[in-house]
């Protein structure tokens, strides 16, 4: 199967998906970066499609790729070019890669937004419902966030929007600005609409892909 690599294997870094594209795409073949996001590409029955775990820590992923990361990282910040951007927030975990590249990128500050018990200074918290539907809280600093702050989100993926809403909360009730969103994927849920209706957001997932990555499937057709 070209363009796919065997778990482990340090061959290839990218995953060649047909129809894919990006900035740093061929014409008409391009690729989803899911070993950096720690998704993992594995076929699926006599190899006829690949299948994209939403989280890759029980898949073992592959070793992470420069060229990929930076090239996903160019693709996100690309619709924000231009705006004013103070700091960027990565939501725990995943988010945590992407978020503190970009802000690498912009040169600008990075701030974590954590899973509640991780932090060991005077918090945030805000309640929320994970794409598992388990209630979970979610934890920012307080002393980071000040008035009008301009914050760029990144997540890896945002499947119900529950986990970035949670994020937005905590940033805008320090009475910081939530300057725009950035994953790999929104899903096309009634959160992941809601999302893109109130903020200006960023993927990398082509609208006629979309569809097979709200149902977790990328298929060779």
């Amino acid at each position: 199967m070209p363009g796919w690599t065997p778990p482990g294997s340090t061959a290839t870094r990218k995953y060649l998906v047909p129809g894919a594209y990006g900035t740093h795409g061929g014409a008409g073949v391009g690729y989803i970066p899911t070993g950096l996001l720690g998704h993992l590409a594995v076929p699926m029955g006599t190899g006829t499609g690949l299948r994209v775990p939403m989280m890759g820590c029980r898949h073992p992923a592959p070793p992470l790729s420069p060229q990929g990361l930076q090239d996903c990282v160019t693709d996100l910040l690309q619709p924000f070019q231009g705006d004013a951007i103070d700091m960027v927030a990565g939501i725990d975990a995943m988010g945590f890669i992407l978020g503190a590249a970009a802000a690498a990128v912009l040169q600008k500050g990075f701030l974590a937004i954590r899973k509640a018990g991780h932090l060991c200074v005077q918090t945030l918290a805000q309640p929320y419902t994970d794409y598992s539907g388990r209630e979970k809280v979610m934890e920012v600093r307080t002393d980071a966030i000040s008035l009008g702050l301009r914050i760029l989100l990144v997540d890896q993926w945002v499947e119900t929007g529950g986990t970035m809403r949670a994020a937005i909360q905590l940033v805008e009730q320090q009475g910081g600005v939530v300057a725009g969103v950035a994953a790999i994927c929104i899903e096309d849920s009634e959160g992941g609409r809601w999302i893109q209706e109130h903020y200006k957001c960023a993927h990398c997932v082509p609208p006629h892909l979309q569809p097979r990555f709200n149902s977790h499937q990328l298929s060779w057709d």
